[in-house]
C-alpha cells in the first residue's frame, strides 16, 4: 500500500501502540468472562473496575457507578435518548418536548425524528452562518413541558463548539426536570469535561474510543446518579443491570489507557495540532480564490478545518487529494450515494456555489509538519485542476464566469 498522510481523525483514530499493549493481556492469558466465579477470571473483573474509575476520574471526578460501557457512541446517545424518554414516559408522561439542533450528528438526529413520529414534539434549533445557536432562541424553547435537551459539544464537520456548560446551566435554571444530554464525541480527550465543576449540570454524556486513539467497539454514557433511564439493551445482569451482554474486557482497558495517554500529552499536542491548523488555514486561504473556512468565527476544535471551495464538488477533491495519498472528507453526502449536501453545512446557510465543494481536514497527535506542508502543496493544485473543468469557473481571469446562473436549482424550482 502506497504511503497515505491522514487527515480525516474526526472519522476515527489509529490505535495508539501504547493502548494496543494494554488490550493484548485481555485477548491471549486474561481471556476469561469477569461475570465468572472462578479465581483466574478475577483479573478482568478487576481490569473493568479498574477502568472505570479511570473513566470518572477523566470526567472531573465523577461516581465510577455514573459510569456505562457500551459499544460505540451512536448506542451511548441511542440510550441517553430512547432510555431517559422512556423511564419518564411512566414518571412524568407529560413531558413530550424534546430540544436538539439542526446539527446534531445522525445518532442523535434520526433518533429524535423516530422519537418524533412517536408523538414527542421536537425544536429543533437553527444555527447562524458560524454554526451557533442563538441563546435567545434556545431559552423560548424551553417549555414546561420539556422532557429532554440533547445538545453536542463539538459538530463532527465543522469543529464549532456549542456552550454546554451554559445551556446546560439554563435548563436547569429554567425547570431542575428538565434532564441535559451532550455528545461528547469528539471533545473527550482533547479539552476538560469536568462534571463536577464547570459542566455540573449535564445528566447524560456520550462518547466513543476511536476518536481517541482507542479501538472501534468501545463507548462511555455517563448517567449522573439518580437520572431516569431504562435499559436499552436487557437480558443480562452486566454494567448493574443498565446493559445487557458480556463485557468486551480488551476494549475497555484501552480505552482508560488512551484516556490517560490523552492527559499525559494533551498540553504539547493540543499546541501543536493549533498551529498545524492555523498554519494550514493561512496558506490556503492566500493560494485558493474563493476559499471559505466554515465556523472560523465560532469557537473550535483546534483539530478540525472545515473548508468551502466555491464553483467545485466535494467528490472530485476526496479523489484528487486520494490520488496524492492523502485521506481526507467531504461535507457533502455523495460518497454515501446521495447529492445532497451535509445537512450541516445546509443549516449554517453555507452558499450554494460552496456547499457541494466542502472538504473537512482533522487532525491528531500522530499529524506531522511534513504532512500538513504537503497537503499546503497538494490541495490548491486539486482545486485549480477541478476549476478548469468547472461550467462556472472562467480560466482566462482565474475567477467564477459572468452571466452564468449559479442559483441552487432547489429555489429555482420553487418559484
Amino acid at each position: 500500500m502506497k504511503p497515505i498522510i491522514y487527515a480525516d481523525n474526526n472519522a476515527t483514530t489509529r490505535i495508539a501502540p501504547e493502548v494496543f499493549e494494554a488490550m493484548v493481556p485481555f485477548l491471549t492469558e486474561n481471556y476469561f468472562n469477569p461475570s465468572s466465579m472462578y479465581e483466574a477470571a478475577r483479573p478482568a473483573a478487576h481490569a473493568i473496575a479498574e477502568a472505570r474509575r479511570t473513566v470518572a476520574r477523566h470526567l472531573g471526578g465523577v461516581e465510577p457507578d455514573e459510569i456505562l460501557f457500551t459499544s460505540c457512541a451512536t448506542e451511548s446517545n441511542n440510550m441517553a435518548l430512547y432510555g431517559t424518554l422512556k423511564a419518564l414516559s411512566r414518571q412524568a408522561p407529560e413531558r413530550r418536548h424534546i430540544i436538539t439542533t439542526a446539527v446534531e450528528h445522525p445518532a442523535v438526529l434520526e433518533v429524535v425524528q423516530d422519537l418524533a413520529r412517536d408523538g414527542y414534539e421536537v425544536t429543533f434549533l437553527p444555527v447562524d452562518r458560524s454554526g451557533q445557536i442563538d441563546i435567545a432562541d434556545y431559552i423560548k424553547a424551553l417549555r414546561h413541558d420539556t422532557a429532554l435537551v440533547s445538545i453536542m459539544h463539538a459538530n463532527n464537520e465543522s469543529g464549532v463548539l456549542f456552550p454546554i456548560d451554559q445551556l446546560s446551566r439554563i435548563a436547569k435554571e429554567t425547570d431542575p426536570s428538565i434532564l441535559f444530554h451532550t455528545d461528547a464525541t469528539q471533545t473527550m480527550s482533547k479539552m476538560p469535561l469536568d462534571l463536577v465543576g464547570p459542566l455540573r449540570h449535564i445528566d447524560l454524556l456520550s462518547f466513543s474510543g476511536h476518536k481517541l486513539h482507542a479501538p472501534k467497539g468501545i463507548g462511555t454514557l455517563y448517567i449522573r446518579r439518580g437520572t431516569p433511564c431504562r435499559p436499552f439493551l436487557v437480558g443480562g445482569h452486566q454494567e448493574s443491570g443498565r446493559r445487557a451482554g458480556t463485557e468486551n474486557v480488551a476494549f475497555i482497558v484501552g480505552l482508560a489507557r488512551a484516556l490517560d495517554l490523552a492527559a499525559e500529552t494533551h498540553k504539547v499536542d493540543i499546541h501543536r495540532i493549533r498551529e498545524f491548523r492555523d498554519r494550514l488555514e493561512a496558506k490556503l486561504a492566500r493560494q485558493i480564490p474563493y476559499l471559505e473556512i466554515n465556523g472560523k468565527e465560532a469557537p473550535r476544535m483546534v483539530n478540525t478545518s472545515n473548508l468551502a471551495c466555491h464553483y467545485i464538488e466535494g467528490e472530485g477533491i476526496l479523489f484528487g487529494l486520494d490520488e496524492a495519498g492523502i485521506c481526507a472528507s467531504s461535507g457533502s453526502a455523495c460518497t454515501s450515494g446521495s447529492l445532497e449536501p451535509s445537512h450541516v453545512l445546509l443549516a449554517m446557510q453555507v452558499p450554494f456555489t460552496a456547499v457541494h465543494g466542502s472538504l473537512r481536514l482533522s487532525f491528531s497527535r500522530y499529524t506531522t509538519q511534513a504532512e500538513v506542508d504537503r497537503i499546503i502543496e497538494v490541495l490548491p493544485q486539486v482545486v485549480s485542476n477541478l476549476r478548469k473543468m468547472s461550467p462556472y469557473w472562467d480560466n482566462e481571469k482565474n475567477g467564477p464566469r459572468e452571466n452564468v446562473s449559479i442559483e441552487d436549482p432547489r429555489d429555482a424550482a420553487r418559484k
